[in-house]
Formats: C-alpha cells, structure tokens, sequence
C-alpha cells in the first residue's frame, strides 16, 4: 500500500510540472493583442491533449487495481492494459436484454450450444426456451425445471410420466408413443398402465408447471385426475392446446374451465399400453365446456351419434374432426350432418367405419366440408362406404391411402361427391382403371388426379375417354406402380400444355414405344 501511494504521488507531481509547462506565456505568443490576457483553462484544454491523455491513464489505473473491474481505453493510450484486455469476457460489456435479443437471431443449431459459454448464458438461454419435453418428471417436481426455463409456453410431460428402463435397448413404438422396455415386458391388454405414475403424482407436477408458467399455450400429459386439470385451466388463461392421454370421462370434469381452447386431442385406448373409456358422456361434457374449438381429435374413443351430435351443436366453430381407431357405436356418422362449420374430416386407422349407418333418408352431408381424408382404414363394407360418401358429398377434394378393401363397386359410391376438384389415391390395390373411370367421368369439376401404387390400375386399360380427360388436368401425377410409364397413345392428347405449371417442376415423361416401332419422349419445359 505505501508503495502504491508513492507511486500515484509521483505520477501526479509529474501530471503537474507538465501542466504547468504547458501554459503558454504572454511574452512568447505573437498573436496576444496589446493588452495581455490571462491564459483560460480551456485554452490549455483542449490545446494540450497529451496532459489530458495523462491525466485519463492515471485514473484508470487507479481504477484497475482497486476494483479490477474492465478497462474501457483506447488502444492507443495504454498498450500494456489492451494487450490484457484480450482474456477478459467482452460480453460482459453487454446488458442481459442486449445479449438476449442477439441469442435469439441466431439459428437453433447453434442456440442449443450456447449455455456451455458460461453460467450467464446459461441461464440466458433457458430464457429463451418455449418448448420442452420433460423426460423425468422430478425434475418438474424439484422446481428446477421452471427455476432453469421460466418462460416455457409449450410443454410436453408424457415422456416423463412412463416409468420406463433408459437404459434398455428394446424401444417400444406404435403410433401414439415410444417408450423404452426390458426383456421381460410382453405387450399383453394393460401392462402398459403399470409403467404409468400414479394420479396424484401427476396432478402435483400439473399443479408445479400451472404456478410457474402462467403463459402456457400447449400441453400435453397422460394420466391425471380433473383436479390437475382444474388448476392448469384456472392459473393457465391463455392455454389453446390440450393432449390428454388415457383421457376418460372423469378426466374431462375440468375441460370446461378451459374457455379459451381452440385444439383437444384426446386418447382414450391404446391396444398394448393402456384401457381408458371416453363415453358419450365425456363427449357432451367436452361439447358444453369447449365450444370454441377448432381441432378436435378423438383416439381410440367410444361414443354414438348422440355424442357426435352434442359436439356438432355446441362447438359450432369447429372445422377439423379427426376420428382414429375409434369404438364408436353404429349410427355415429349420421352426427356429423350437425357441424355445420366442418372442414376437413379425417379417418384414420379405424378397423371399420359404420356397420350400421341406418337408412339413407337419415342421413345428411356436411354443409360446409371440403375435404375427407381416409388413411389406413379397412373399407370393406358398402353400407359403411355408401353412408360415408352420402355424408361427404360437399366435400371438394378426397385423398385415400392406403385403404384395405377399397374394391370398384365401393369405389363407386364416391360418384355422391360431385363437386370434387382434386383426388388423390395411393396404394389402393383393389381399383381398376375401369372403377376409376366409371367415377371420376362423372366428376365435371375435376382438375388434379393423384394415382401412387395401386397396382391394379393399368395403362392398358385407360380409353379414349380417360385420356381427352387427362388432357385438361392442371395437377397430374401417374405413378400407378414403380414401372409405370404412360403409353403413347397419350402423344396426341397435348397432355401437360393446359398443366404446364405442375410438369415444368415435377415432370420428365417417358413414352412406350408407339406405333411406328420408335421409343420417344415427352419432356416439358
């Protein structure tokens, strides 16, 4: 200390003797008028900057050796200081809200990464964070999950509500979940509700995530009880989109304080995992509660027509329906004709559709529909197919994929939807060219045809009359299986001028060898 004193005594005695060295005098400068003015200490200011420059090296100095804090020095003054200046953390120069709006320019590749910067950053970029999946709920429980990411708006807990081994190399997966098992797991009715915390377990984490994030948007959980429920819709206002797994009618008790959801998702059975009921009861308690819905998905979940129906009245601002897997009892399509807002019906999965629609009179389309999807279903039954067509006679655009049993004389029921613009078919091995065209010559609207992997529809088979309709197509893709190629009859039917948008993209066609005994092809441009 005392030679640190003596060291700042005799740098300021020299910042002195310089000083005063620097005033001009009177006698020596030749533009003093006659009267002699006394020299100002601005003059001496600003004339001598090197005093100046003295006088700023001393007193950081004096700052860098009692608080050691950053120097903030021009280069050309102090040399020795700047030459240190390069371990020093320059980011600490920035505030947390400049930092945090650089972070969120940069890409997530490399916004994962950043929290291994430094503790700063760290808690910075679990700041930024609004989606997450928790793989252990203790991690929800212990606080630490809303102490390390406080503005989660989209949150996701199934994973970390299965017990399940991490270690194991057995992954069990089906359409729904994925979960990690040992050896001794045999995919049996229930076993899977066995790896499932207990409610009360669930209820605490919802009730964690509920108080730490007010803002939620999106949830997502399995198991449960209404009383969870309840305090994620009192404390989460602003909560639009809600997954429930292993729903059941009880469950769906506290769906109602939820005002302002808009999509639901909701999975009762799970062949292999877990048996959990969803009723018609549930479904009107869902009707009356929810009736700002928009989405709605219903999984493996039982019902009727007055369970459809109730949704249909009271939830009049839905516009897409999903039906997978379902239980539902004969007569439910019939229900369908209520939604007067429905937009995009999708069947998925479902072993069988409606055994038991009832007679045709009864049955209504939806006003509003415009698209119908079926995807992985088993049609086989042709009052099943009838009703379902009758019922979606609106709709504008029909994609089918992957289909069992979609044979021509079911295929045939399709002609109801006579406003139909784009068809799209894909792996329907039962259809013929001849059940193709009987249906789609009917469709005068029709601009765009898909057809992918139905083996059956052969290119032998297309006639004079499907081709001239091929000509007009804006939207064409023929791949009816991995060695299809158009035949060149097609030549002359100027295919691909009127849809030259699709085919410049998408197109390089390959003709059969015609009937002049030469192979050409068709490339558009």
């Amino acid at each position: 200390m005392v030679a640190h004193g003596r060291a700042q005594s005799v740098l300021f005695e020299a910042e002195r003797r310089s000083f005063i060295s620097s005033v001009p005098s009177p006698q020596t400068n030749p533009n003093s008028p006659g009267k002699k003015r006394t020299p100002r200490w601005s003059d001496v200011w600003l004339k001598d900057t090197k005093s100046l420059e003295n006088v700023i090296v001393a007193m950081q100095l004096q700052s860098s050796c009692k608080d050691s804090q950053i120097p903030t020095l021009n280069s050309k003054t102090n040399p020795l200081l700047i030459a240190n200046f390069s371990n020093i953390d320059r980011t600490l120069l920035l505030s947390d809200e400049l930092l945090l709006r650089i972070l969120t320019k940069l890409p997530d590749s490399q916004r994962n990464s950043n929290f291994l910067v430094c503790k700063r950053w760290l808690n910075l970029q679990g700041r930024i964070v609004r989606s997450l999946r928790v793989m252990d709920l203790n991690f929800l429980l212990s606080g630490r999950l809303i102490l390390r990411f406080p503005n989660l708006n989209r949150v996701d807990l199934v994973s970390g509500s299965l017990m399940c081994s991490r270690n194991s190399g057995i992954l069990l997966s089906n359409r729904i979940h994925s979960m990690h098992v040992d050896s001794w797991f045999l995919p049996i009715p229930g076993v899977g509700e066995e790896n499932i915390l207990d409610n009360m377990v669930i209820d605490r984490g919802l009730k964690a995530l509920a108080d730490g994030c007010p803002n939620l948007r999106k949830l997502a959980f399995i198991g449960g009880s209404e009383l969870g429920l309840l305090s994620v819709a009192e404390e989460c206002e602003t909560l639009q989109e809600l997954e429930l797994h292993k729903c059941n009618d009880n469950l769906l008790r506290g769906i109602a304080a939820c005002e302002n959801l808009q999509i639901l998702k909701l999975v009762g059975n799970v062949d292999g995992l877990y048996s959990s009921v969803v009723t018609d009861v549930g479904l009107t308690i869902l009707a009356q509660g929810c009736k700002r819905l928009v989405k709605l998905e219903l999984n493996g979940c039982e019902g009727s027509f007055d369970g459809i129906k109730a949704i249909g009245q009271c939830c009049q601002m839905l516009e897409e329906l999903t039906i997978c897997d379902h239980r539902m009892d004969n007569g439910w399509l019939a229900g369908l004709s209520y939604s007067e807002n429905l937009k995009t019906l999708r069947i998925v999965s479902c072993r069988r559709i409606d055994p038991n629609p009832g007679p045709d009179e009864y049955l209504s389309p939806c006003p509003a529909l415009e698209r119908l999807h079926l995807q992985n279903c088993q049609l086989r039954d042709k009052k099943s197919a009838k009703a379902l067509f009758i019922t979606c006679s609106a709709a504008r655009e029909i994609f089918i994929s992957d289909c069992w049993g979609l044979a021509n004389d079911l295929f045939s029921f399709a002609s109801h939807c006579w406003r139909v613009k784009f068809l799209s078919l894909k792996g329907c091995s039962l259809l013929t060219t001849e059940g193709l065209e009987s249906v789609i010559l009917q469709w005068k609207e029709l601009q765009s045809l898909r057809v992918v992997s139905c083996k059956n529809i052969k290119e032998s088979s297309i006639t004079p009359a499907l081709s001239s309709l091929f000509s007009i197509f804006k939207d064409l893709k023929w791949r009816p299986d991995t060695k299809s190629l158009l035949p060149s009859t097609l030549i002359d039917t100027h295919m691909g001028k009127k849809g030259g948008r699709f085919f410049k993209k998408t197109w390089d066609i390959k003709v059969l060898p015609g009937v002049h005994g030469h192979t050409s092809t068709l490339k558009t441009t």
